[in-house]
């Protein structure tokens, strides 16, 4: 009497990295274009502040290879022009970018698993990035695609500055109110992400803190209404997971 002999059943095999890696790079670059806008022009007046103030060419791409921070390098500028202390530097650059604390709360770090990639991530996490990925939906994010968000954004502000050089190099006369352009950016990014998430509340308790600051520190105004709105934010999910509980217990 024949009996059958079982077969192995062979698990298929995975899809290569690489043909899913290609297409998270490609979201990536895509997701850069928005916030590309506004830092390549970015870029292009940082180049052009730095000719004005009489500082060599090279120091625009090195300033930004090595801070990678818009709104600091526009005011290292005319710190580095004037010759100002170290002291107030440091000063400045704590208070300037203190905000990039709170943005590893919910920065998807935990995604990129390669030390010198995580590396990178951690230093290239701007303004620009953090408005970028706070408007993915969580399933879409990858260390891939964040990764290529931020190395795109990185080549647009070093673009951008070299390409300020070259304009400003050419130009017979300074340029004027180029440092608005840091605050449009800004504006545009912070819309885009409200209308992403509609987060109305967070929206109002933001208004407040910077009312608030403005009124109490205005010196200081920045660091105070960071510190305000984070504890504002507290708050708000203590009394989310107190209702929550309430609601649970009396189900």
């Amino acid at each position: 009497m024949r009996q059958d002999v079982p077969t192995l059943m062979t698990a298929p095999a995975p899809a290569p990295v690489r043909a899913t890696r290609h297409p998270q790079i490609a979201a990536g670059v895509r997701d850069s274009f928005s916030a590309g806008l506004g830092i390549f022009p970015l870029g292009i007046a940082l180049g052009l502040l730095m000719l004005q103030a009489g500082l060599p060419w090279w120091l625009t791409p090195a300033l930004s290879l090595a801070t990678f921070a818009g709104s600091l390098e526009l005011l290292l500028v005319g710190m580095i022009a004037t010759v100002t202390p170290l002291a107030a530097v440091a000063m400045t650059v704590l208070v300037v970018n203190f905000r990039h604390v709170f943005y590893a709360f919910s920065f998807p770090l935990h995604l990129v698993k390669n030390p010198l990639a995580k590396a990178y991530a951690v230093y290239a996490m701007i303004d620009e990035a953090y408005a970028v990925n706070a408007s993915l939906p969580a399933a879409e994010r990858s260390a891939p695609r964040l990764l290529a968000m931020q190395i795109a954004c990185q080549s647009y502000w070093v673009g951008g500055g070299l390409v300020g050089v070259a304009i400003g190099a050419a130009l017979p006369a300074p340029v004027k109110g180029l440092e608005f352009a840091l605050c449009a950016l800004f504006t545009v990014l912070t819309l885009d992400a409200f209308r992403s998430r509609r987060e109305i509340p967070s929206a109002l308790l933001a208004g407040a803190s910077v009312a608030v600051a403005l009124v109490l520190t205005p010196g200081v105004a920045l660091f105070t209404a960071l510190l305000l709105f984070v504890a504002l934010l507290l708050a708000r999910h203590a009394l989310a997971v107190r209702w929550s509980a309430a609601e649970a217990a009396d189900a």
